[in-house]
């Protein structure tokens, strides 16, 4: 016999004994009920998004542990589509009645009422419980992380060892957090998805001084699903390296503004591709149209040596994810082929306002924000040249070998400081300069890139946009840029 029709009015009645620490198949019976509802009511399409979160954080600055900053939380976003407008709510009571307020002020956002008492319930079938958790052994990963103990004596023997490698110290600290997430997606179109994502990161900052000269080296490691990142860091030899990096900074030369041919490292070189170009490709800027490659797929927008990806596959990479915050899995994401624009990054809303597919994007950093377009990792895929060869190229340049902060424009014009650099005379690194800052805009850098070499590397990194902040790869191999503006003394 075909289930029996819920009227409305019996919702009152209803009695869910859903599991209260596991988002686990008991959320099936009151989700599909709830999406039914608001299907009733006149929307067009819902979405749950459900979490809980363990987080700690740890700060030793010199000698000692000065901050330890635990968070709990729980909480539900529930997002609304009427046509092609949407809106989102959110609220941290999980209750069968406090997921239908949630609801019902989203639906009154949108001008839509709950039905009356006597209007049928449509049933929502959502698929069979697609537990990422389960299926890769996930619940064991927060018991088997470093305990709190663990935590302050790797961080308080790390500053140790950096204060044996460094000369003329002025401050040390070692900062790491570990991030636990559970999350449940259920929508109306069957969407039924949960996952654990595990993601920590442990960072080191060193400034020296003598005298009026100064240097500040920053470096940061992090990794996804690996219990034991913490206890199997080798701070030994980070410490050594930026130990070296901030003695070689501190009597650096002032570099002469000009424009130059520059050398970008491997790894965190690739922040500025994320910054400048990866945003531009997101549908956001699409939907706002701030984007200069906005009708450019299938045309040339970077020189023919480059390509790049962006996907959530990468082992242990800090942007990796089995599914993205809307239930979709991870996937590759072709982005440039040869200088032709391939793809743009989309969510569900972007796929529904710009007609490009979505693309596992949908990303957010919690519950209280509505899922974006946004990257995983992104990187430029390696060239057919060795580093030798890009060296080679150059009579006069900059070697970039550590990126600092900067900032990018809605349309992709950007400014980055380098923390590490060298000049290059014929071909071979000659000495340290300081006080680079990198000024370019995306459309035009793009095309510059004309050599890449074969040493892909990645790093980790957080990015900020209209979801939040959340957590990325960043990559490449060494990149030759013909010529860049370079701000100095």
């Amino acid at each position: 016999m075909p289930p029996t029709l819920l009227l409305s009015r019996e919702l009152p009645t209803l009695k869910y004994s859903s599991t209260q620490n596991c988002f686990d198949q008991t959320w099936e019976a009151p989700l599909s009920t709830l999406l039914g509802l608001g299907r009733a009511a006149g929307a067009d399409f819902i979405e749950f998004f459900l979490e809980r979160v363990n987080y700690i954080s740890c700060l030793a600055e010199d000698d000692t542990i000065t901050s330890i900053s635990p968070r709990l939380s729980t909480g539900a976003g529930v997002r609304v589509f009427r046509g092609k407008a949407d809106c989102y709510v959110s609220t941290n009571d999980l209750s069968f009645n406090g997921l239908k307020t949630a609801l019902e002020k989203g639906l009154s956002i949108l001008g839509l009422e709950l039905p009356n008492p006597n209007s049928y319930v449509p049933e929502i079938n959502l698929e069979l419980l697609r537990d990422y958790a389960t299926a890769k052994g996930k619940e064991a990963w927060l018991p088997e992380c470093s305990s709190m103990q663990e935590m302050g004596e790797v961080l308080l023997d790390a500053n140790a060892k950096l204060n044996l490698k460094a000369d003329h110290v002025q401050s040390r600290r070692a900062t790491y957090f570990r991030d636990w997430q559970e999350v449940l997606v259920a929508a109306s179109d069957g969407t039924f998805a949960r996952d654990i994502r595990l993601t920590q990161s442990v960072g080191y900052n060193l400034l020296c001084a003598d005298g009026a000269n100064r240097s500040s080296i920053n470096q940061r490691l992090g990794s996804t699903s690996d219990p034991s990142f913490l206890r199997n860091w080798q701070y030994q030899a980070t410490a050594e390296a930026v130990a070296e990096s901030a003695g070689r900074m501190l009597y650096a030369e002032y570099v002469e503004s000009g424009t130059y041919p520059i050398i970008m490292a491997n790894e965190f070189g690739g922040v500025i591709f994320h910054e400048a170009c990866g945003h531009l490709l997101e549908t956001t800027q699409i939907e706002q149209k701030t984007t200069p490659f906005l009708d450019k797929k299938g045309e040339k927008i970077a020189h023919e040596s480059l390509t790049a990806w962006d996907e959530g596959l990468s082992e242990n990479a800090f942007g990796t994810i089995d599914m993205d915050d809307e239930g979709m899995p991870a996937q590759r994401t072709l982005l440039i082929e040869k200088g032709i624009l391939k793809n743009f990054l989309a969510d569900r809303t972007g796929s529904l306002r710009t007609g490009h597919p979505r693309t596992g994007s949908g990303r957010r950093q919690g519950y209280t924000f509505a899922a974006a377009s946004r990257m995983r990792n992104t990187y430029i895929a390696p060239g057919d040249y060795s580093v030798e060869d890009l060296f080679a190229s150059i009579d006069k340049g900059i070697y970039c070998k550590k990126m600092g902060g900067g900032s990018v424009g809605a349309t992709g014009e950007f400014n980055f400081g380098v923390e590490e650099a060298y000049l290059i005379e014929n071909g071979k690194i000659t000495k340290p300069l300081k006080g680079a800052i990198l000024i370019g805009e995306a459309k035009e850098i793009m095309n510059k890139i004309s050599m890449c070499s074969q040493d892909i590397g990645l790093a980790s990194g957080f990015c900020g946009s209209v979801s939040g902040s959340i957590y990325v790869t960043v990559g490449q191999p060494h990149i030759k840029v013909d010529s860049i503006t370079v701000g100095g003394r």
